[in-house]
């Protein structure tokens, strides 16, 4: 057996036995059997890697078959977990201490390819009507699906004035679009406030959950006071971004007891996340919006109010997303991005696993503006929000 196949079999027997420990295989707990199931699993890849190098058609780089075979193991757990070559882990290094400028969408992986999970409104990515759900084939001529999200994410970004160029497949459209596109820095939608109704129903839509805009909306809601004609309606629609604590947080403002979530994996202790009775803002009707750009804490938020009857959640599925992550670094300097841990609804259900499903499901218009020759646009009914409009109507303040 060559040198080079020798290292092979051990960085792969090293990611697998990592794997195992850390929680990708078997229940909770590291015991005998998921230990011997783990090194038979390294002798399966052994005598793989073996038929592989003696009699596939050309001689094949191993090192390039063994790359792709590991990023294929982290991501058949779940597409956030990733491994990364020593190349693609000291970019990864370099990006997090570097101010870097974005094209204005959140993404992910679906289907083994990126994929558009929501898109900042006003940015490149949104000028160029690029919508959720859109598959991202290729940046810079190399597919997705031979990259781990984390790269996907990293490519994406750079210096603010720097292009990047990519295929995207539109739904319904058999060709993908080159699309090129110039990075700048992206300033977040401000904090979205209308009144309907006879100023019966205030409307919010934060945009993103972070600690600011959920203290805005938390402040406009101890502004409506104790005025007994007010409902509320929160569109969490395209809301991809935001930490879990602020999703939590958010939901207490509504919920005055009851389990708003909780997180568990093999190797982080069971928490639940309780309603605090004193970070309670208002009992006013709710109606809470989601779409398939509806992610992590903006999912946390709706499935509180749905599980706990709080509100009526209106709108599409969700995207799917909420877990928590560690780095583990590799003694040859390549890394795991590895789940550890994932957020449960009050019901049980994984978000990550299973998202949110609305109790009133209402198709998004995929199209919402009919563009004009003359680039004019004729805004078509947001059949969504009057569905969510025509439930608060119907709800006694």
């Amino acid at each position: 057996m060559s040198r080079s196949f020798s290292r092979v079999i051990l960085a792969i027997s090293f990611v697998i036995a990592s794997v195992a420990i850390l929680g990708g295989f078997g229940p909770a707990g590291v015991n005998a059997n998921q230990s011997d199931g783990a090194y038979r699993q390294m002798g399966v890849y052994e005598e793989v890697l073996h038929k592989i190098q003696t009699d596939y058609v050309t001689e094949p780089n191993i090192q390039q078959v063994t790359t792709g075979a590991l990023h294929g193991l982290l991501e058949s757990l779940d597409a956030d977990s990733s491994y990364l070559t020593q190349s693609e882990y000291a970019m990864y290094i370099a990006h997090q201490h570097e101010g870097q400028a974005r094209i204005g969408m959140d993404v992910s992986k679906r289907y083994g390819y990126g994929s558009v999970v929501a898109v900042i409104p006003g940015s490149p990515a949104a000028e160029a009507h690029i919508e959720d759900g859109d598959l991202i084939e290729s940046i810079g001529g190399t597919s997705t699906r031979e990259m781990s999200v984390a790269m996907i994410r990293l490519l994406l970004e750079g210096k603010p004035g720097s292009t990047v160029t990519f295929q995207l497949v539109r739904p319904r459209k058999p060709e993908p679009d080159d699309i090129t596109l110039t990075r700048t820095a992206i300033a977040e939608p401000a904090l979205g406030l209308e009144q309907y109704e006879n100023s019966s129903i205030l409307y919010l839509k934060p945009g993103d959950l972070s600690r600011e805009r959920v203290d805005q909306v938390i402040a406009r809601l101890r502004e409506m006071g104790k005025n007994n004609n007010k409902k509320v309606l929160l569109d969490l629609r395209d809301d991809a971004e935001g930490e879990s604590q602020q999703g939590i947080r958010l939901a207490n403002a509504f919920l005055k007891s009851g389990t708003i979530a909780s997180l568990q994996g093999q190797t982080v202790p069971a928490q639940t996340f309780s309603a605090d009775a004193s970070k309670f803002v208002t009992a006013a009707p709710l109606v809470v919006l989601v779409n398939r750009g509806t992610a992590g804490a903006a999912e946390l938020t709706a499935a509180a109010i749905l599980d706990n009857k709080r509100g009526d959640v209106v709108g599409d599925r969700t995207f799917g997303e909420g877990a928590e992550q560690k780095t583990f670094t590799l003694p040859d300097g390549s890394a795991l991005l590895l789940t550890v841990a994932k957020y449960q609804s009050p019901s049980g259900k994984k978000i990550e696993d299973d998202a949110v499903v609305p109790n009133v499901q209402v198709s998004e218009n995929l199209d919402q503006t009919l563009l004009e020759p003359n680039g004019a646009g004729e805004q078509r009914p947001d059949d969504q929000l009057n569905k969510a409009l025509d439930i608060l109507k119907n709800k006694n303040a």
